[in-house]
């Protein structure tokens, strides 16, 4: 089973930052799981929440500030006075540094209310393509199912995973229609008849967000491929 760092590290890290990154090189990670959406200006930038309050010193939502504005902001002193001054990252940024630390990237496309997913998807896409990233150093994952569609499209040898709060009846039929390889479950609503039914049916199943060390090796008894977790310190492999 494959561990995941979510947001980076976030629980050794501020999330969705370079030093996160940084710290799943020290821990020896093969993947990393990060959000992105746009600023006003059309970049990509590295950030979770649709407003920068939770994550920065700053105010407002992140599609109505310009990158000028969001590169200036204090992203880290939140998590600790030793990242203080930490930036925000633009997915460019994220993913040359991940290339030269050999870590593959989980890139998901968060659709905020009021955002253009079209948008979106066609910038992300237009980063990745200029950076040349290894096909399989990559993978886009999405709750918005048209988003995934437009990835479909416009990067379609990039492969891509469905996210699900629960396992819809459809997700079969979705995953085939999207093309997707794997549906991404919140494991708290995961049953393992759904996990075998999942792994049946030829896909990968990732779930989020496993921060028990019990529930890990659950998981991997159920077959599931890859877990999302802030602090994969607390993950032991099975003997």
């Amino acid at each position: 089973m494959i561990i995941c760092g979510h947001r980076g590290v976030a629980a050794l890290a501020p999330e969705n930052t370079l030093a996160g990154l940084r710290a799943a090189h020290a821990l020896g990670l093969e993947w990393v799981e990060i959000d992105v959406q746009l600023s006003r200006d059309d970049e990509v930038v590295v950030i979770h929440d649709d407003t920068v309050n939770r994550c920065s010193n700053g105010r407002g939502k992140v599609r109505q500030l310009e990158w000028p504005e969001l590169v200036r902001l204090d992203a880290g002193g939140w998590f600790g006075a030793e990242f203080a001054g930490e930036p925000l990252p633009r997915l460019a940024d994220y993913l040359e540094q991940a290339q030269a630390f050999g870590i593959r990237v989980n890139i998901e496309l968060k659709i905020h209310p009021g955002d253009d997913a079209a948008r979106l998807c066609r910038r992300v896409s237009e980063v990745v393509t200029r950076l040349s990233s290894p096909q399989d150093a990559l993978l886009f994952s999405s709750f918005d199912p048209a988003c995934l569609a437009h990835l479909r499209q416009l990067a379609p040898s990039i492969a891509r995973g469905l996210l699900v709060e629960h396992l819809p009846a459809d997700w079969h039929a979705q995953l085939l229609r999207l093309d997707c390889i794997a549906l991404h479950c919140n494991h708290h609503n995961l049953t393992p008849a759904q996990a075998n039914a999942v792994k049946a049916a030829g896909f990968l199943l990732h779930c989020y967000t496993v921060n028990d060390p019990a529930r890990m090796h659950t998981l991997e008894a159920w077959g599931v491929d890859m877990i999302f977790t802030d602090d994969p310190k607390e993950y032991r492999p099975t003997a």
